[in-house]
């Protein structure tokens, strides 16, 4: 039997960086990390992979993959959770900290600098223009991922009954976002469970082409550090800090200002979205607008596609959109502070519950992960829920160009069904003009997102001249 070697600390006379790696350049590394993450998770991991893989030999291509693998299993950003991952496997509980962190924080500085400035120059000419044209360029976008996540996701006539059952599911029955994914992944695991082959998982994402870096060639080996043995005294411990830093937060608001507070509200609602967050902000964002838009009143349609923009030309993930809701939110009803200071202390809150649990996520379920290699029921239910979220995907992507594109919209009731429908009278020619220009850009020129979203924002501070 051997000796149960906790993860915090190496064995006795062991190098504590036998990869030879120290943490002053670790900390470098992925302080570049993240400010090269931008364009969304494909582009965020193409960075991570080049980096981490490509240049500096960390970790070998098959290690890589399956840390990958386990990611795109959980709620949240994959990216992100991917980057905790390769930390803590290089510098244990100090390593994932740092990784996730530095991921998270210019992206965080960079909305709450843009979100001042919405607030506060939201009417100012040129502000205006820089916003609608940031709103046509990630129109464009978001139809760019429905055709990306689709094309990759539905290879067979069940995938694609999945995502039109989902995207049918939330367009005219306005199911929650939720509901939709635990009844795909109950499909795809109950299908991968009968043996269809309609339901057998695979894909992710592809490091992309040239000579492959072999786990026993990276400076980590192929062997599993000791850190990284599963010891379940260390699993519970860290995941028992780790929710109290999550939960504790909330109970306490909920103790001293109450349920109906906006902070309260705030909190719980974001909590939720960190354990529901499958598929990535495209995805989430559906439900999100369908809640704080509708059912909240945290902000307006349009603005989401503003916040959306921010996210979008900031470096991190997509779902630091949710920053922004929050920061509405919170400006919008700050209660006895001052509105920016509300708004400030919503984007922290907001921030916190949407990304504490990814390192929870990791922290607990990583020593396990070689427990889910080529695990068909698990790999089942992921196809599943990636076919369903290109349906949700989907149905954003109209709902933003009927708010984007028209002025007016209305609702059609048939029995219990309703369909939100636009005024065509209302089209916006600008809009429209700018949205094709976009369109045409990113899938016949294929230029990049950051390029699209620079040149329509400039076109959109012309525009009022």
């Amino acid at each position: 039997m051997t000796s149960a070697v906790s993860p915090a600390t190496p064995a006795a006379g062991a190098s504590p960086n036998p990869h030879g790696v120290t943490f002053g350049e670790a900390f470098r590394v992925w302080l570049r990390v993240a400010a090269l993450s931008f364009g969304g998770p494909a582009g965020q991991i193409a960075v991570m992979h080049r980096i981490v893989v490509d240049e500096r030999k960390w970790i070998g291509e098959q290690r890589f993959l399956h840390a990958l693998n386990y990611c795109m299993l959980l709620p949240g950003p994959e990216a992100q959770q991917l980057a905790i991952y390769i930390g803590w496997l290089m510098h244990r509980t100090a390593g994932g900290l740092v990784a996730g962190i530095l991921f998270v924080l210019p992206g965080f500085l960079s909305i709450l600098a843009l979100s001042y400035l919405y607030v506060s120059l939201g009417s100012v000419a040129a502000v205006e223009g820089l916003f609608f044209g940031l709103k046509a360029a990630v129109l464009a976008v978001v139809v760019q991922a429905v055709v990306r996540v689709g094309g990759r996701a539905l290879r067979n006539r069940a995938m694609i009954a999945i995502a039109a059952a989902a995207f049918l599911a939330i367009f005219v029955l306005h199911v929650p976002f939720p509901v939709i994914i635990l009844a795909a992944a109950v499909i795809g695991f109950v299908g991968s469970m009968s043996g269809s082959r309609l339901f057998q998982g695979g894909g992710g994402h592809k490091a992309g082409g040239g000579a492959i870096l072999a786990d026993a060639e990276a400076l980590l080996g192929e062997e599993i550090p000791p850190h990284a043995r599963p010891n379940l005294g260390w699993s519970l411990r860290i995941s028992a800090v780790l929710v109290a830093l999550w939960l504790l937060p909330l109970l306490l608001l909920y103790l001293f200002l109450g349920p109906g507070d906006i902070f309260t509200q705030i909190g719980v609602f974001f909590s939720k979205m960190a354990l529901v967050t499958f598929g990535g902000a495209y995805a989430v964002l559906a439900y999100v607008a369908q809640e704080a838009v509708q059912h909240f009143g945290w902000l307006k349609p349009t603005e989401m596609l503003d916040g959306l923009g921010m996210a979008e030309t900031t470096p991190g993930p997509l779902i630091m959109v949710l920053q922004f809701v929050g920061f509405m939110g919170a400006y919008r009803d700050p209660g006895s502070l001052n509105p920016l200071t509300a708004a400030t202390c919503a984007a922290v809150l907001t921030t916190w519950v949407t990304f504490v649990p990814c390192f929870l996520w990791i922290f607990l379920g990583a020593p396990f992960i070689e427990r889910l290699r080529g695990n068909a029921a698990l790999a089942g239910a992921m196809s599943a829920i990636t076919a369903a979220v290109v349906g949700v995907i989907l149905n954003l992507a109209i709902w933003f160009g009927l708010h984007f594109l028209f002025r007016s919209a209305e609702v059609r009731r048939i029995g219990p069904l309703s369909i939100e429908l636009p005024v065509w009278t209302s089209l916006s020619l600008p809009s429209l003009l700018l949205s094709l220009a976009a369109a045409i850009a990113i899938f016949r020129f294929r230029l990049a997102v950051i390029p699209v979203l620079v040149g329509c924002a400039v076109a959109g501070m012309a525009w009022p001249a």
